[in-house]
């Protein structure tokens, strides 16, 4: 059985100053560029039997440095949540208009609804979830965190209790028959980076 890696991309400007960031194609920061480096550590060797990568350079650029784009195939269903109006924003900005709002709540005015996003994910599980031996999936947190609650049969809005730091790995696997984590959020920022 398939166990799927999970990889969120290394750091940037946007994913540092804590706003959501979408579909905006932000680069790396210096940091983002070692963390994805320091992450080759861990699965650079790595045999993946598929390698699935969102579109987008920040996770294209994690896999390339991690050792993996060579073999990587794009997959538009892990591009991150469209967050349509909330794009570029924090939440403390979005919650000074809409208090207590969060991406789980549904409210993403021209944007994605969580739903939306866990159709799109339960395509890349089954995709992945057939293939003999592990598959690596390079994307963002919020798509990924999805992913996961999807993985074991949780709705959509389940990935709300699943954070995933920048740079992160986590295995999605079996015990027996039964779909489980088998680790969360390891993170790969081992150095201080100016």
């Amino acid at each position: 059985m398939a166990q799927l890696w999970l990889i969120r991309h290394g750091e940037t400007a946007w994913s540092l100053s804590g706003r959501h960031t979408g579909r905006t194609d932000v680069p790396l920061t210096p940091r983002g560029e070692t963390q994805a480096r320091l992450l080759a550590r861990r699965i650079g060797r790595h045999p993946f039997a598929l390698v699935l990568t969102s579109p987008l350079s920040r996770a294209r650029e994690t896999c390339r440095l991690a050792g993996h784009l060579e073999r990587a195939v794009l997959e538009p269903d892990l591009l991150e949540w469209d967050y349509g109006e909330m794009e570029g924003r924090t939440t403390a900005e979005i919650r000074q208009e809409l208090p207590g709002w969060s991406p789980w709540t549904g409210h993403m005015p021209g944007g994605e609804t969580p739903e939306q996003v866990g159709a799109r994910v339960d395509r890349v599980i089954a995709r992945a979830a057939p293939i003999e031996g592990d598959v690596a999936l390079f994307a963002h947190a919020h798509v990924l965190r999805v992913l996961a609650a999807r993985w074991l049969e949780l709705p959509a809005v389940g990935g709300r209790y699943l954070a995933l730091d920048t740079a992160s790995l986590s295995v999605l696997g079996h015990e027996h028959e039964r779909r489980v984590i088998r680790s969360w959020n390891e993170s790969y920022d081992l150095v201080e980076v100016p």
